[in-house]
């Protein structure tokens, strides 16, 4: 499993990546993608949506279930990844690549983990 040095994570398994001073990118993590299985459809906010942090901001479906998608900050939605709808399968192929939208105004990021922290997060969920 990949944890990237550059993103940030969530105990919800989203991944956070600065892209320019002061907006963002958010996806699913590698594990996170695993754990769902093929992933067949996503629905995602419009663009000028705000987000709060630790609420639902999207879904994803897969072959086994729909699970909802929380959002790791709080802010505006500036972009949505509007490939992600005719290709869900992108985020298991390529789940760094695969953002779901990008977010400005950002606050909120106090509870988000580096690579090493989420890691050691996933092991220890792993063990219970």
């Amino acid at each position: 499993m990949q944890f990237p040095e550059n993103l940030k994570y969530t105990k919800t398994h989203e991944w956070v990546k600065e892209i320019t001073g002061g907006t963002i990118e958010v996806g699913l993590s590698d594990y996170a993608q695993k754990e769902m299985g093929d992933l067949v459809f996503v629905n995602l906010p419009q663009e000028g949506d705000g987000v709060t942090a630790g609420e639902t901001f999207a879904d994803v479906e897969s072959v086994k279930a729909v699970s909802e998608v929380y959002c790791p900050v709080s802010g505006i939605v500036c972009a949505v990844n509007e490939e992600l709808m005719d290709t869900p399968e992108s985020i298991n192929s390529a789940p760094y690549e695969a953002w779901f939208v990008r977010i400005e105004q950002i606050s909120g990021t106090e509870d988000l983990m580096s690579a090493e922290e989420y890691e050691a997060f996933i092991e220890s969920e792993n063990q219970k």
